[in-house]
């Protein structure tokens, strides 16, 4: 592979210096409203394909929806930064007997009003707010990774549904050359130059041309219903595969694209949303930690309020008594039963675990690179290999018709030249859809964004 152009890859800074990719999040959740089911498209391109699956696909829409959650979760955790304000009011009214006999009047009522903001709560709730801050930067990166699996399996569909439909034509080829040779078997048999034997080999021949024509038409329904649930293509109850839109396409290969290994695995480092989504949990675990150790040490509140009661001599509103009040309040738990050490312990064994974690996550990635890497050299190979291989069948064919028109070879030498020639451009179709696929997965492994996302 090394006969062609590699691509350079830049390796940018870990953590959220993505600029690019993370305002294409943001345009992605300012996105108008999805819709659940869509109008049918006459006919859709790869790049079509991947816009619809990027704005329909259930998936991504899902991590979207785990991004609003998440700044729901840090719009919650920022309360305690602010000031509380309440409001409560109070009516209690007394029988005569009992009013006679305490000092409780027979009406009574309260209006407060109260303001409460958090000084000192040994940093926990600092920590809190930038763990949801990082919590939700992690699920944006989640977003990021994602996007880049779900287009990767669009992609590879996509392919699929391509390779199905090229499949028919050769099948269809085939079986229209198997009635030709039929029907010139029946005119030679007629004019008295060939027996009936080579008819019925080529009716035989014909029929067994059939099935792997049915059977090519049937994957490509089943491709298009899968590329259908892909893309997130709602086409109503009655949706079939004649009213999903067509996926227009071609698997022929222009300028091969390879990679070299230790670039693609620096990249991978930097790009893949993966690794630095678990960068960002780890760091929001460090926080927890933090936030959790809080709980050793006393919370201060300045307290500050307004209330109005009913004066003890009369009911009426005029005679009332009010006031303001202020103050410091603070609360120190000096024992809980080792409640706060317990949850020091869970705090800090999460952190742990979010770190192993992202260790496995590195060395599976590295591993799912490698293997991107080794099967493009080998998905190129093969596309090499089944190109001379058709050029050589066809020409066996050429050869054999014209012998056999000439008298020097049999009925089965075209016939064995034909299907090796059918069994050579599968081979090469196959070849085709393995390199589309091979580039893509290694596009994905090193945490490339699809093409057409920002295009």
């Amino acid at each position: 592979m090394n006969s062609h152009p590699s691509i350079s890859l830049m390796t940018p800074g870990r953590g959220l210096q993505r600029g690019p990719a993370l305002v294409a999040i943001a345009l992605l959740l300012a996105s108008p409203g999805l819709r659940a089911e869509q109008p049918e498209s006459t006919a859709l391109d790869l790049k079509g394909t991947v816009a619809f699956a990027l704005e329909n696909n259930f998936t991504i829409r899902q991590a979207r929806e785990r991004i609003k959650q998440q700044e729901g979760v840090e719009i919650q955790v920022r309360a305690r930064q602010i000031p509380n304000v309440s409001a409560a009011g109070s009516y209690t009214g007394n029988s005569r007997e009992i009013s006679s006999y305490s000092v409780a009047p027979e009406a009574a009522w309260s209006i407060g009003l109260q303001a409460r903001q958090v000084l000192y709560a040994g940093g926990g709730v600092r920590s809190s707010v930038k763990s949801a801050q990082l919590a939700r930067e992690a699920a944006m990166l989640e977003l990021e990774g994602v996007i880049n699996q779900q287009l990767l399996l669009v992609r590879i569909q996509f392919y699929a549904v391509l390779l199905a439909k090229e499949q028919i034509k050769v099948q269809e080829n085939n079986v229209n050359l198997f009635e030709q040779q039929l029907k010139d078997a029946k005119n030679r048999f007629e004019a008295g130059t060939t027996s009936n034997f080579e008819v019925l080999r080529a009716e035989v021949a014909l029929a067994n041309g059939q099935p792997p024509l049915i059977q090519a038409r049937n994957d490509y329904r089943i491709a298009i219903e899968q590329l259908r649930q892909l893309v997130g293509f709602v086409g109503g109850r009655t949706a079939t595969v004649t009213n999903a839109p067509e996926f227009v396409g071609t698997l022929e290969i222009g300028q091969p694209v390879t990679y070299q290994l230790p670039d693609a695995l620096a990249a991978a480092h930097a790009h893949r949303p993966e690794l630095q989504q678990l960068a960002k949990l780890t760091d929001a675990g460090e926080q927890n930690v933090k936030s959790t150790r809080a709980g050793y040490f006393p919370e201060v509140d300045l307290v500050g309020g307004y209330s109005v009661i009913r004066s003890p001599f009369s009911v009426a509103w005029d005679n009332r008594v009010s006031g303001w009040t202020a103050g410091v309040q603070a609360q120190w738990n000096i024992f809980d039963g080792r409640a706060t050490a317990g949850r020091v312990i869970q705090a800090r064994s999460q952190l742990e675990q979010a770190k192993l974690s992202q260790s496995a996550t590195t060395l599976a990635i590295e591993v799912q690179v490698r293997q991107a890497y080794s099967s493009l050299i080998e998905a190129w190979e093969l596309v090499q290999a089944s190109g001379k291989t058709v050029e050589q069948a066809q020409e066996a064919l050429r050869l054999a018709n014209v012998r056999y028109g000439a008298g020097t070879a049999t009925q089965l030498d075209v016939l064995s030249s034909q299907v090796y020639l059918i069994q050579a451009q599968l081979n090469q179709l196959q070849a085709n859809y393995g390199y589309h696929v091979s580039l893509a997965t290694m596009r994905q492994a090193i945490g490339l964004a699809d093409e057409f996302v920002h295009s």
